[in-house]
């Protein structure tokens, strides 16, 4: 546990399921006060805010869609004026609709890239502005992939919008680091999400998933939230522009071990 985010407030994106729930979850055993947001599921999002009470942390539920500007102010507002401040933002939501490029339309494109990458373009943005405001030196952590660096079949779209998601971190990171607003990045591996249901593969299936990770094990939603509550805490407190993978080894290319 990390004793200095005890009361301090978080924004959590896509925070109703999967990866944004477990690291909504682990701030609320930090004592943080945590905005929930979700754009579909309300009872995903109030398990997430149940479990963060039961945890001694305080929550808030927000629909809120974060691919546009006035989604992205609700989620701030609620903030301040729920719990008086904001001190870290996670841009955890993000989807992909696979498609083979050459069918791949320019709605879909445009969506993915809607959600994954501007989404967390203008939350960032707000946030940096109200931390440069207030004196904040706050901590924003985006949630990638390995896929930022690992190009994935069918998902061009996706790719695009993780890698674009790094560099923008580290833009970011430069240009507000003086300010002790530090962006870093966390490049989650195979993770068991509801999504991502991993432990329902058929054997053959899981077989050939395994494979691609040295460590042979998936991994689960709470191991990036360990990773985010670090880097959120004074402990990273000279951590800046930092992709942080939370994978297994996936990004050490495992295929090599065949050689």
């Amino acid at each position: 546990m990390y004793q200095d985010l005890a009361e301090k407030t978080a924004i959590v994106t896509g925070s109703s399921k999967g990866i944004g729930k477990g690291i909504a979850e682990r701030f609320g055993k930090e004592g943080m006060n945590v905005v929930v947001d979700y754009l579909t599921d309300p009872s995903g999002a109030e398990d997430t805010k149940a479990a963060i009470e039961a945890n001694g942390g305080k929550a808030i539920t927000v629909q809120a869609d974060v691919s546009k500007e006035e989604g992205i102010r609700t989620l701030m507002e609620t903030a301040v004026n729920e719990f008086g401040s904001l001190d870290v933002l996670v841009n955890n939501a993000g989807f992909s609709e696979s498609a083979p490029s050459e069918e791949l339309t320019l709605e879909n494109w445009q969506r993915v890239l809607d959600v994954n990458l501007t989404g967390a373009f203008i939350a960032s943005r707000e946030a940096i502005n109200y931390m440069s405001e207030n004196g904040v030196k706050g901590s924003i952590i985006n949630i990638t992939s390995v896929h930022q660096t690992i190009p994935k079949v069918e998902n061009a779209h996706y790719g695009v919008t993780k890698a674009g998601l790094k560099m923008l971190t580290e833009t970011l990171a430069l240009e507000y680091a003086e300010q002790g607003i530090r962006i870093n990045v966390i490049g989650p591996g195979t993770i068991n999400t509801p999504a991502n249901p991993v432990h329902e593969q058929d054997e053959e299936t899981k077989k050939k998933t395994l494979a691609k990770i040295p460590m042979k094990k998936i991994g689960e939603p709470e191991q990036i939230a360990a990773a985010a509550a670090w880097l959120a805490s004074s402990e990273a407190d000279y951590v800046t522009g930092a992709t942080l993978f939370v994978d297994g080894g996936m990004t050490l290319y495992p295929s090599q071990l065949e050689q």
